[in-house]
């Protein structure tokens, strides 16, 4: 299986771990240390050995910080967290603050003691973050202290290793275009930048550029590693040689030479004393990698990764991945759906429900000769109260039977060779009340208006983010996450810089992937989520109109549960839009289904009057 369900409740999480850590500040001459959920590479996921936010706290989301000093500790996490957080933290020893509303760099401004020596990882803070640091720890009067070595390193006796998941070679069939190109790309960007070197820090952008794919962290097809890449074309790529076999080995020395991890530092010192020019994005590269290229007399240059946009929007065969990927997971998710409506209320829990799910994506990436490469992350499966927690990670102690009167949300994901997917059902198990239809409808004419919107080249997500939230608004209702992530090819599930969100500031650019997902979520109640992957394209000019537009194209493919519909609320449009969305999902992954899921999908995608 690719999710494991393990419970946490490991009883020296929290106070013993604290207490080892307050003893090595205190002989360490420190007054607190900084604890983020990030690696050197800032990634999302991150592999077990770099989880220490987990390790000491017991809260596993995807974001969050921990502040630990002499006498208190705190914990901060967005919105998406704010129930997990309770769960998994002993509030005994943390207190929670907000990560969006009261992030570390304004906590520090009004609750760190004048003098203290506060301690941080500069591999695990971007230049960004330890400049906001930085000024708040000034501003009070404190020190905030680069540490040569983590302190969570020195006290976690059974550390895991660093990951040597195998490197794979990802074929231009799939990428599209050849490594040797994008690098030619990417140089000539270097020079734009009016710099002589990048250091390429994302994981993502390393194997976007050199056509490789990796199993080093949890769900992405990541090889860790970092690349240091010039104008003049001559590249290093900073990676175990244990991860490659003699054929990826061959290949990525055509490209660039093959140097140990460990040579970083003294490589980037070397071009630094050398006078090159160095590009950073402040927003991914450690502030390590700064010091490193200042104190040795190089000049750094801030600049966006290169490879981040070029990544984010798609090319040809990208996209034809991509609608192939998703056909089949379509496929997956109808003969999924149609089980657990033949299932009676009470009999499953959330766990089976993820493992059926999985089983039924192996089946159909074994017969469409695509295998299933992994889920793209933990298959969020929420029953009743579970499914109001946003990013709700089920395991063996919190895992809840599908009861008679609840919804059940399922947000799940596949890695396959030719596109990662993302897909978010609710569904009622019994008979729903008319609160849930009403507010289910409400998120569902949301998701529409998305799917319909029409904008000129240069909007941004920010700007179509409350198309969504209208009609919840206009009740009174909202939700406290972001609207739409990017989404790689065969890469990372969020994928910057491309959201549809309060703070998405990039421009949607023809050719990008993003998810299309509103929501409710009532707490200890219920949770409601729907959501689709979209393609940012083209679109003929309007009747009347005299500019260009931009549009969506949906590429998820299987059918809301009409029975949570409440077909009074939608207008016309979005009625039409409903009813040609299901005729499409029938003629589109009808033809890999057949028998009793046949049957069910034409019921599911029926037109309604």
């Amino acid at each position: 299986m690719f999710q494991s369900f393990d419970s946490a409740g490991d009883p020296t999480v929290g106070k013993p771990r604290v207490a080892l850590l307050r003893q090595w500040l205190k002989e360490n001459g420190l007054d607190g240390f900084v604890v983020p959920r990030a690696d050197e590479h800032q990634g999302e996921y991150v592999p077990p050995r770099s989880n220490r936010l987990r390790w000491l706290t017991g809260f596993s989301g995807s974001a969050g910080v921990a502040i630990v000093l002499a006498r208190s500790a705190y914990i901060f996490v967005d919105g998406r967290y704010t129930l997990q957080v309770r769960d998994e933290v002993d509030l005994d020893i943390f207190t929670v603050e907000s990560l969006i509303d009261n992030p570390p760099s304004v906590w520090i401004k009004e609750s760190l003691p004048k003098g203290a020596r506060l301690g941080i990882d500069p591999w695990l803070h971007t230049m960004g973050e330890v400049k906001a640091l930085t000024t708040a720890t000034e501003k009070v009067g404190a020190v905030l202290v680069p540490l040569a070595r983590n302190p969570i390193d020195a006290i976690w006796e059974d550390q895991p290793d660093a990951p040597l998941a195998p490197v794979e070679i990802h074929p231009e069939a799939f990428a599209g275009e050849l490594a040797k190109d994008k690098l030619k790309r990417l140089a000539a960007a270097i020079e734009n930048d009016g710099a002589t070197h990048v250091i390429l820090t994302d994981p993502s952008s390393l194997a976007w550029a050199f056509n490789i794919r990796g199993g080093d962290v949890p769900h992405t097809p990541l090889a860790l590693g970092f690349a240091i890449l010039s104008a003049d074309g001559s590249h290093a790529v900073f990676m175990d040689k244990r991860k490659l076999g003699r054929t990826e080995e061959a290949y990525l020395t055509q490209l660039a030479d093959i140097k140990a991890p460990s040579k970083l530092d003294d490589a980037v010192a070397a071009l630094a004393k050398s006078g090159a020019k160095i590009a950073l994005d402040p927003v991914l590269a450690a502030d390590r990698l700064r010091a490193l290229i200042e104190d040795n007399g190089g000049t750094v240059v801030q600049a966006p990764d290169p490879a981040r946009l070029p990544r984010a929007t798609k090319n040809a065969q990208e996209i034809a991945g991509s609608r192939a990927a998703h056909r089949r997971d379509g496929a997956a998710v109808a003969k999924l759906l149609c089980w657990l409506d033949r299932q009676n209320p009470g009999s499953l829990d959330e766990i089976a429900v993820v493992t059926k799910l999985e089983e039924c994506r192996r089946q159909t990436g074994e017969e469409t000769q695509m295998p299933l490469r992994d889920v793209s992350f933990d298959t969020i499966s929420g029953a009743g109260a579970n499914g109001a927690i946003m990013h709700y990670r089920v395991s063996k102690a919190t895992s809840r039977v599908l009861a008679e009167g609840e919804l059940f949300l399922l947000d799940s994901g596949a890695q396959y060779q030719d596109g990662t997917t993302d897909i978010t059902r609710t569904m009622p198990v019994g008979k729903p009340s008319e609160e849930m239809r009403e507010r289910f409808t409400l998120v569902l004419k949301g998701m529409i208006a998305i799917s319909l919107a029409r904008f000129p080249a240069g909007t941004r997500g920010a700007d179509i983010d409350a198309l969504a939230r209208i009609a919840l608004w206009k009740n009174g209702l909202d939700y406290a996450h972001g609207t739409g992530h990017g989404v790689g090819s065969y890469l990372a599930v969020h994928e910057g810089p491309q959201r549809i969100a309060k703070t998405g500031m990039e421009k949607l650019l023809a050719g990008m992937i993003l998810s299309n997902e509103p929501g409710y979520y009532k707490e200890g109640h219920y949770g409601i989520r729907l959501e689709n992957l979209i393609l940012v394209t083209p679109t003929a000019e309007l009747p009347g109109g005299d500019i260009a537009m931009h549009g969506f194209e949906t590429l998820t493919l299987a059918p809301f549960d009409q029975r949570l519909l409440r077909a009074d609320l939608l207008t016309r449009e979005e009625l039409d839009w409903l009813n040609a969305y299901h005729a499409r999902v029938l003629a589109e992954i009808g033809p890999m289904l057949d028998g009793e899921t046949l049957a069910w999908l034409e019921k599911a995608t029926a037109q309604i009057a």
